[in-house]
């Protein structure tokens, strides 16, 4: 399947079209009105038929080489340049260069006496002459109920308009011819709309005091095109219809990141910030930090280098500048270095369509990178939801088919509402930023989190927004039984568990002081009962050795008795005796020989 643009283009074998030259009006045409063919374009008094076909002559000879004719039946030649001079368009200029022919048509009901058969042959000459003399590509007639006005005859008049539409077929030139809206149907006569091959509807209603013009192709033959209505505006540079469908869904995606102003909501989103060309919907109730999260992004902007639009629907620029400085935002520098420029107006002073026209008018001369938009909930002053959405999401088509990175805030009546938003557009956004104001301890506090980020890592955690002098601070919230706790709960909260760690770190080191005590009193035990247990073992060896000397002594006392008395030495008496005596004897080699291998060491431990 191919890929769809968003613009009704031409298909295969569809009829050539000239383009009008109107912003948007080619969009929903598909290029532009039948070529060689008439079209109708009616409405009410006001609706902007006349500046519809000057428009289009003029465009078709200044941007196409498409010479034309202008026959009015209403206005003379010298009102007509007056009037769209103020647009821009010099008819003066146009008709001395060749390129245009202004004719007025003077048509006066008395004068005209029904007679016989009514034709248009005296018409046809005068306007072929204007078109033989520039060689012109397109006509316009203004309007086409002054040329029947005198004749009710419905006979006649469908007769002779279908001769008129059939002519300027012929004749191979591209013709707008106006009609005068009538009661229940599109023209007053009620049967032009069926001879032109194609019909444009203009209608000028005024709904809650507020005014908008609306445009609507009733029908195209051999052609396809948007069949819904279409607001238009008319200011200084003509007509700019704003077609919702002329903008399609193949814009660029950058993958360049941007960063918001907030280093640590940088971190948020995955470090890096933003996505160039990205929209994103700041959220909040009143007081919670929005204006002064869009000044942070728009100061980041002119940080790098870049142009920023900053448009205030509420908020004086001075008003806007004096407020950010008390966050340390110094807006003013950057104005000065024509770096950020201001558009300041409530929507109530244009209406919907022209306040959103006129933002766009600014956009496209100032090119910037980066766009804040504050508040568009203000935006519903000025008319319904529906009417508003659409507008927005004209906007954002706009903003991202020319890679800017776009901020909306929007007002939250309820700050539990974070599912939606009053303008509905937030599932348009790329990303949104929840603020809300939490309330604990007789205090209010601002938090921020992140509720969705397209494409991108992001954090699911809350954090504390402070705004201070120094600028602005996202601390963690705290997260316990109690809760999540902010300000200065917050802060006393953390403050307790300090002292509750510290309390803890120092009863961990007095038992930890107290083992270390306990252990060295042990080793201290250890030794002095070694030291005792030596001591007894000495004493106990010593008694030993005295008492081995003893009966050493008795032994050879009794040996030296027994020779005194002459015994036999070697008999059985004396042998047990001298056994047992070297017995002894031996016993004592043994422990002196036991004593001398443990060495004076030994003895001296003793």
């Amino acid at each position: 399947m191919a890929k769809s643009s968003g613009r009704l283009g031409p298909t295969r074998n569809e009829l050539p079209k000239s383009p009008t030259g109107i912003k948007g009006l080619d969009d929903v045409t598909g290029g532009g009105l039948p070529k060689g063919r008439p079209s109708l374009v009616c409405g009410s008094a006001g609706c902007g038929k006349t500046l519809f076909a000057l428009e289009f002559l003029a465009r078709g000879a200044l941007d196409h080489n498409e010479p034309g004719v202008f026959m009015a039946f209403e206005e003379t030649a010298e009102e007509l340049t007056q009037n769209v001079a103020s647009l821009g368009i010099d008819l003066d200029d146009l008709v001395a260069r060749g390129k245009l022919v202004l004719d007025h048509v003077h048509i006066e009901r008395s004068e005209i006496q029904q007679t016989g058969e009514y034709d248009l042959d005296g018409l046809f000459i005068r306007l072929e002459h204007a078109i033989d003399s520039v060689k012109a590509k397109r006509v316009a007639l203004d309007t086409v109920e002054a040329l029947f006005a005198g004749f009710p005859d419905e006979m006649i008049l469908r007769a002779e308009l279908r001769r008129l539409f059939r002519w300027l077929k012929e004749k191979g030139v591209t013709a707008v011819i106006t009609a005068e809206r009538g009661e229940g149907t599109l023209t007053r006569h009620g049967m032009e709309e069926y001879v032109a091959d194609c019909v444009i509807l203009l209608d000028h209603r005024v709904n809650d005091q507020v005014s908008t013009r609306r445009l609507r192709v009733v029908k195209y033959r051999g052609s396809l095109h948007g069949t819904n209505e279409y607001p238009f505006l008319i200011d200084d540079d003509g007509i700019t219809v704003m077609p919702i469908t002329s903008l399609g869904l193949d814009h660029p995606a950058p993958t360049e990141r941007v960063s918001t102003g907030i280093e640590r909501l940088d971190f948020m989103l995955g470090g890096k910030g933003f996505y160039r060309g990205s929209s994103v919907l700041v959220t909040g109730g009143a007081g919670t930090g929005k204006s002064s999260t869009g000044a942070l992004f728009v100061d980041a902007a002119c940080g790098r280098g870049e142009t920023a639009l900053y448009v205030a629907l509420e908020e004086s620029p001075h008003q806007i500048k004096r407020n950010m400085g008390s966050i340390g935002v110094n807006l003013g520098r950057w104005e000065k270095k024509g770096l950020l420029h201001f558009f300041a107006a409530r929507p109530t002073a244009y209406g919907l369509e022209m306040h959103v026209a006129v933002i766009q008018k600014a956009i496209e001369q100032l090119n910037p990178q980066v766009v804040v938009i504050d508040q568009v909930t203000n935006l519903e002053a000025v008319g319904p939801t529906h009417d508003v959405k659409l507008a927005l999401t004209r906007m954002i088509d706009f903003l991202k088919s020319r890679r800017i990175t776009a901020l909306f805030t929007s007002l939250l009546p309820l700050a539990d509402e974070i599912d939606h938003t009053d303008v509905g557009i937030s599932s348009l956004m790329d990303v949104w930023i929840m603020l809300r104001n939490v309330e604990s301890d007789g205090e209010r506090n601002r938090t921020i989190y992140i509720l969705k980020s397209r494409g991108m890592s992001h954090s699911n955690q809350a954090r504390e927004f402070i705004l201070s002098s120094r600028g602005v601070e996202l601390a963690d919230v705290y997260l316990g039984p109690e809760g999540v706790l902010t300000g200065a709960a917050r802060a006393a909260r953390v403050g307790r568990d300090k002292a509750e760690a510290l309390t803890r770190r120092q009863e961990v080191e007095r038992r930890r002081r107290e083992l270390e005590s306990k252990r060295a009193a042990l080793k201290a035990q250890v030794v002095a009962l070694q030291a005792e247990f030596e001591i007894e073992e000495a004493e106990v060896l010593q008694s030993i050795e005295e008492m081995q000397l003893k009966e050493s002594v008795l032994a050879e006392g009794r040996s030296e008795m027994a020779r005194l008395r002459g015994a036999d030495p070697d008999g059985p008496t004396n042998r047990r005796q001298r056994n047992g005596q070297e017995g002894g004897a031996s016993e004592q080699n043994r422990e002196k020989a036991g004593r001398a291998k443990a060495g004076p060491g030994r003895r001296a431990g003793r």
